[in-house]
């Protein structure tokens, strides 16, 4: 490995830094290198100088999507801490938010609902940096990000430029995107487009629907749908705290399984098989010809309930796609705990779960 020898004269480089400290799950051995950039010109700098020495490179925003392995990184992690952010009118009712990638998301959302824009409500709560929403396409009660986002200003590593993409150009899908899985690009900023009425975005998630107590597809005051998200996230261990070991987690571990309709019937008649005829099965249109299942519904029928333990981690007392650090653990403890509930699901009903953070030097073999 070729020693960091370009990084810019005053830069904020440190070496040894334990990652737990920098991930929601608190694990993560130590980084050779650490740079911390306050800038987007930074962030861009930094990147260009750890490829410039050929070092590997670990760009590291809220670390809530995020398991790095007990070893740590034997490279360069550049932490983005870019920060603001601008409201500009667009066309009558709607405004475009430009934020840069270093902001936190949710103090960007609750900042949206105080000015009475809509648009963000429904992804209240959500742990981690802004520059990661469209990297993950972040989602959640019937909302994702693909939805609102305009562009993004992103450095592209292998040209060495800083490009602008829309919407339309970043593949996204659900929980993914191009730029999801490979590390050819750093998000700088983000722009989203909101409306101006202090109204949210239509509800088409039944849970929320039921807890606001209106019918699909209303739009209700955005200060009320935030406070009904937040309210059903921390139900489900999904708001950070820092005295809650159930809140030591990536969010949900395992994406929801899409089917092909093709093989739906198999499917089905098999999970059928194991919790009966009686009991009925969530399923989900997910575009032409592809079904999803619920990963979670999934999980606790093949006998992983909530708060299921495995030495010192253990499913979320209250959400099973939560898999957390009881205080003590490793991420090997964590990843065996992963690897039991996969294997454990696709024995009962022959469904892969795939894991949704990020693995980084450690996998689910």
């Amino acid at each position: 490995m070729a020693p960091v020898t370009s990084l810019p004269l005053g830069a904020d480089v440190r070496s040894g830094v334990p990652l737990s400290g920098y991930t929601t799950l608190r694990l993560g051995g130590p980084a050779a290198r650490f740079v911390t950039a306050a800038t987007a010109a930074e962030v861009v700098d930094a990147v260009r100088a750890t490829d410039r020495d050929g070092d590997a490179l670990l760009v590291l925003g809220g670390g809530s999507n995020l398991v790095i392995g007990d070893l740590g990184f034997d490279g360069t992690v550049v932490l983005v801490g870019n920060h603001g952010s601008k409201i500009d009118c667009t066309v009558p009712g709607r405004v475009q938010l430009t934020v840069e990638a270093g902001e936190d998301w949710d103090t960007v959302v609750a900042g949206t609902v105080e000015a009475g824009l809509g648009g963000l409500e429904c992804l209240s709560g959500i742990p981690g940096l802004v520059g990661a929403t469209p990297v993950q396409n972040v989602g959640a009660y019937g909302v994702e990000v693909s939805q609102v986002l305009v562009s993004v200003d992103l450095y592209d590593r292998e040209t060495g430029e800083v490009r602008t993409l829309r919407t339309d150009e970043l593949g996204l899908d659900y929980r993914t995107s191009i730029l999801k899985g490979n590390d050819r690009a750093v998000v700088l900023r983000a722009r989203f487009e909101l409306v101006d009425d202090g109204l949210s975005a239509p509800i088409r998630y039944t849970e929320l629907a039921r807890e606001l107590g209106v019918r699909q597809d209303e739009r209700v005051p955005v200060g009320d749908v935030r406070a009904a998200v937040l309210e059903l996230r921390r139900g489900k261990g999904m708001v950070l705290d820092p005295v809650d070991h159930d809140t030591w987690s990536a969010g949900s571990f395992f994406t929801n399984p899409i089917i092909d309709d093709a093989a739906a019937d198999a499917v089905m008649a098999r999970i059928v098989g194991v919790v009966g005829a009686d009991v009925p099965v969530p399923r989900y249109p997910a575009g032409p010809g592809t079904s999803k299942l619920s990963a979670a519904w999934l999980i606790e029928r093949a006998g992983f309930g909530k708060g299921y333990t495995r030495g010192r981690t253990a499913l979320s007392g209250k959400h099973t796609l939560a898999l957390t650090n009881r205080g003590e653990a490793t991420t090997a403890d964590l990843l065996a705990l992963a690897l039991e509930v996969r294997d454990g699901v696709r024995a009962a009903f022959g469904v892969a779960l795939r894991p949704e953070p990020v693995l980084v030097n450690c996998s689910l073999g």
